[in-house]
């Protein structure tokens, strides 16, 4: 049995006010809990340092560039890693980082037990807009303060697993999944901050919101055969509700752990990598299963085209 136990820490609202040494210090009271519990891996939300700023409409640059990390560890997160290595615990979170070119993405990254980066994912699939849309609810920018990513979906080996990340919107599409899954992976873990209503659909409201994200990662972990960890920032934050709904799914799409709020809490579940082994050596056998020469549509084209 190839065991890793895995904790989800979600997160409660970050205030715009919150320092990120404040936010920090919330992460390591979770990371305390997780190896108490003798967790290997901490996974924490996307965007776990801020609040989700993408729902501003900023003009300032030097607002804008207030949000995005420079470098990784740095000052603020140092005590994270610090305290994530003397416990020999691998942690997970995301960001936003700034590169030296200037360029801009949603990140997450990926440690080893010593506290070393060992893997680094840009979100792909950025929802929302990138002008100001006076019909919104509310706004979601991530497309004006994001490029989309540029590294693909690639996976890593990890705590004797194969381990892959994507964030948020990623999990709702299902060619996320399965690049990792031709990869191998046996553990994909994703970060989110989805707001608790629908800015273009008010009727849409948290439950069924809770539904489509469960529904997303259920499915993933299935055809994949591999487990999928969920990991939620929630609660009110600058007057705007988040989902949580935190989950770790096992290769056969079944919830087994689930936060109960939606504030700081950690979930625990200790999860056989060897679980995978049988879906994807029967059903979900690429090798045998897969006709590709079927699926060309996939990559040659973006948007629907009706038959002629």
């Amino acid at each position: 049995m190839r065991e890793i136990v895995i904790g989800g820490a979600q997160m409660g609202a970050i205030q715009t006010a919150e320092s990120r040494e404040a936010v920090v210090a919330r992460m390591i009271v979770l990371l305390d809990q997780a190896a108490k519990a003798g967790c290997d891996l901490v996974v924490f939300p996307e965007l776990a340092l801020t609040t989700f700023f993408p729902r501003w409409w900023m003009e300032d640059p030097a607002e804008v560039a207030s949000w995005y990390e420079v470098e990784m560890p740095n000052a603020a997160t140092a005590p994270l890693f610090n305290r994530a290595r003397q416990h020999g615990t691998a942690i997970t979170f995301g960001y936003a980082e700034q590169t030296p070119e200037g360029r801009k993405f949603n990140t997450s990254i990926l440690t080893d037990r010593s506290g070393q980066i060992v893997g680094k994912y840009r979100k792909v699939h950025l929802p929302g807009h990138s002008d100001y849309d006076p019909d919104r609810a509310f706004q979601h920018l991530e497309k004006r303060y994001f490029e989309p990513g540029d590294l693909g979906f690639p996976v890593w080996r990890n705590l004797d697993a194969w381990m892959g990340m994507c964030i948020c919107n990623d999990r709702r599409w299902p060619e996320v999944y399965r690049e990792m899954g031709l990869q191998g992976v046996e553990l994909i873990t994703l970060g989110y901050n989805t707001p608790s209503v629908n800015s273009q659909d008010s009727a849409e409201g948290l439950e069924q919101r809770l539904y489509h994200s469960d529904l997303s990662m259920t499915a993933g972990a299935y055809q994949n055969a591999a487990w999928v960890v969920g990991v939620a920032k929630a609660g009110v934050e600058d007057g705007h509700p988040l989902i949580g709904g935190s989950i770790i799914v096992d290769p056969n799409g079944y919830v087994v752990a689930r936060a109960a709020g939606e504030g700081d809490e950690l979930i625990v579940h200790g999860c056989d990598m060897d679980l995978c082994t049988f879906g994807k050596t029967t059903i979900f056998d690429f090798a045998r299963h897969r006709r590709t020469e079927h699926y060309s549509r996939i990559t040659a084209q973006t948007g629907v085209v009706l038959p002629e």
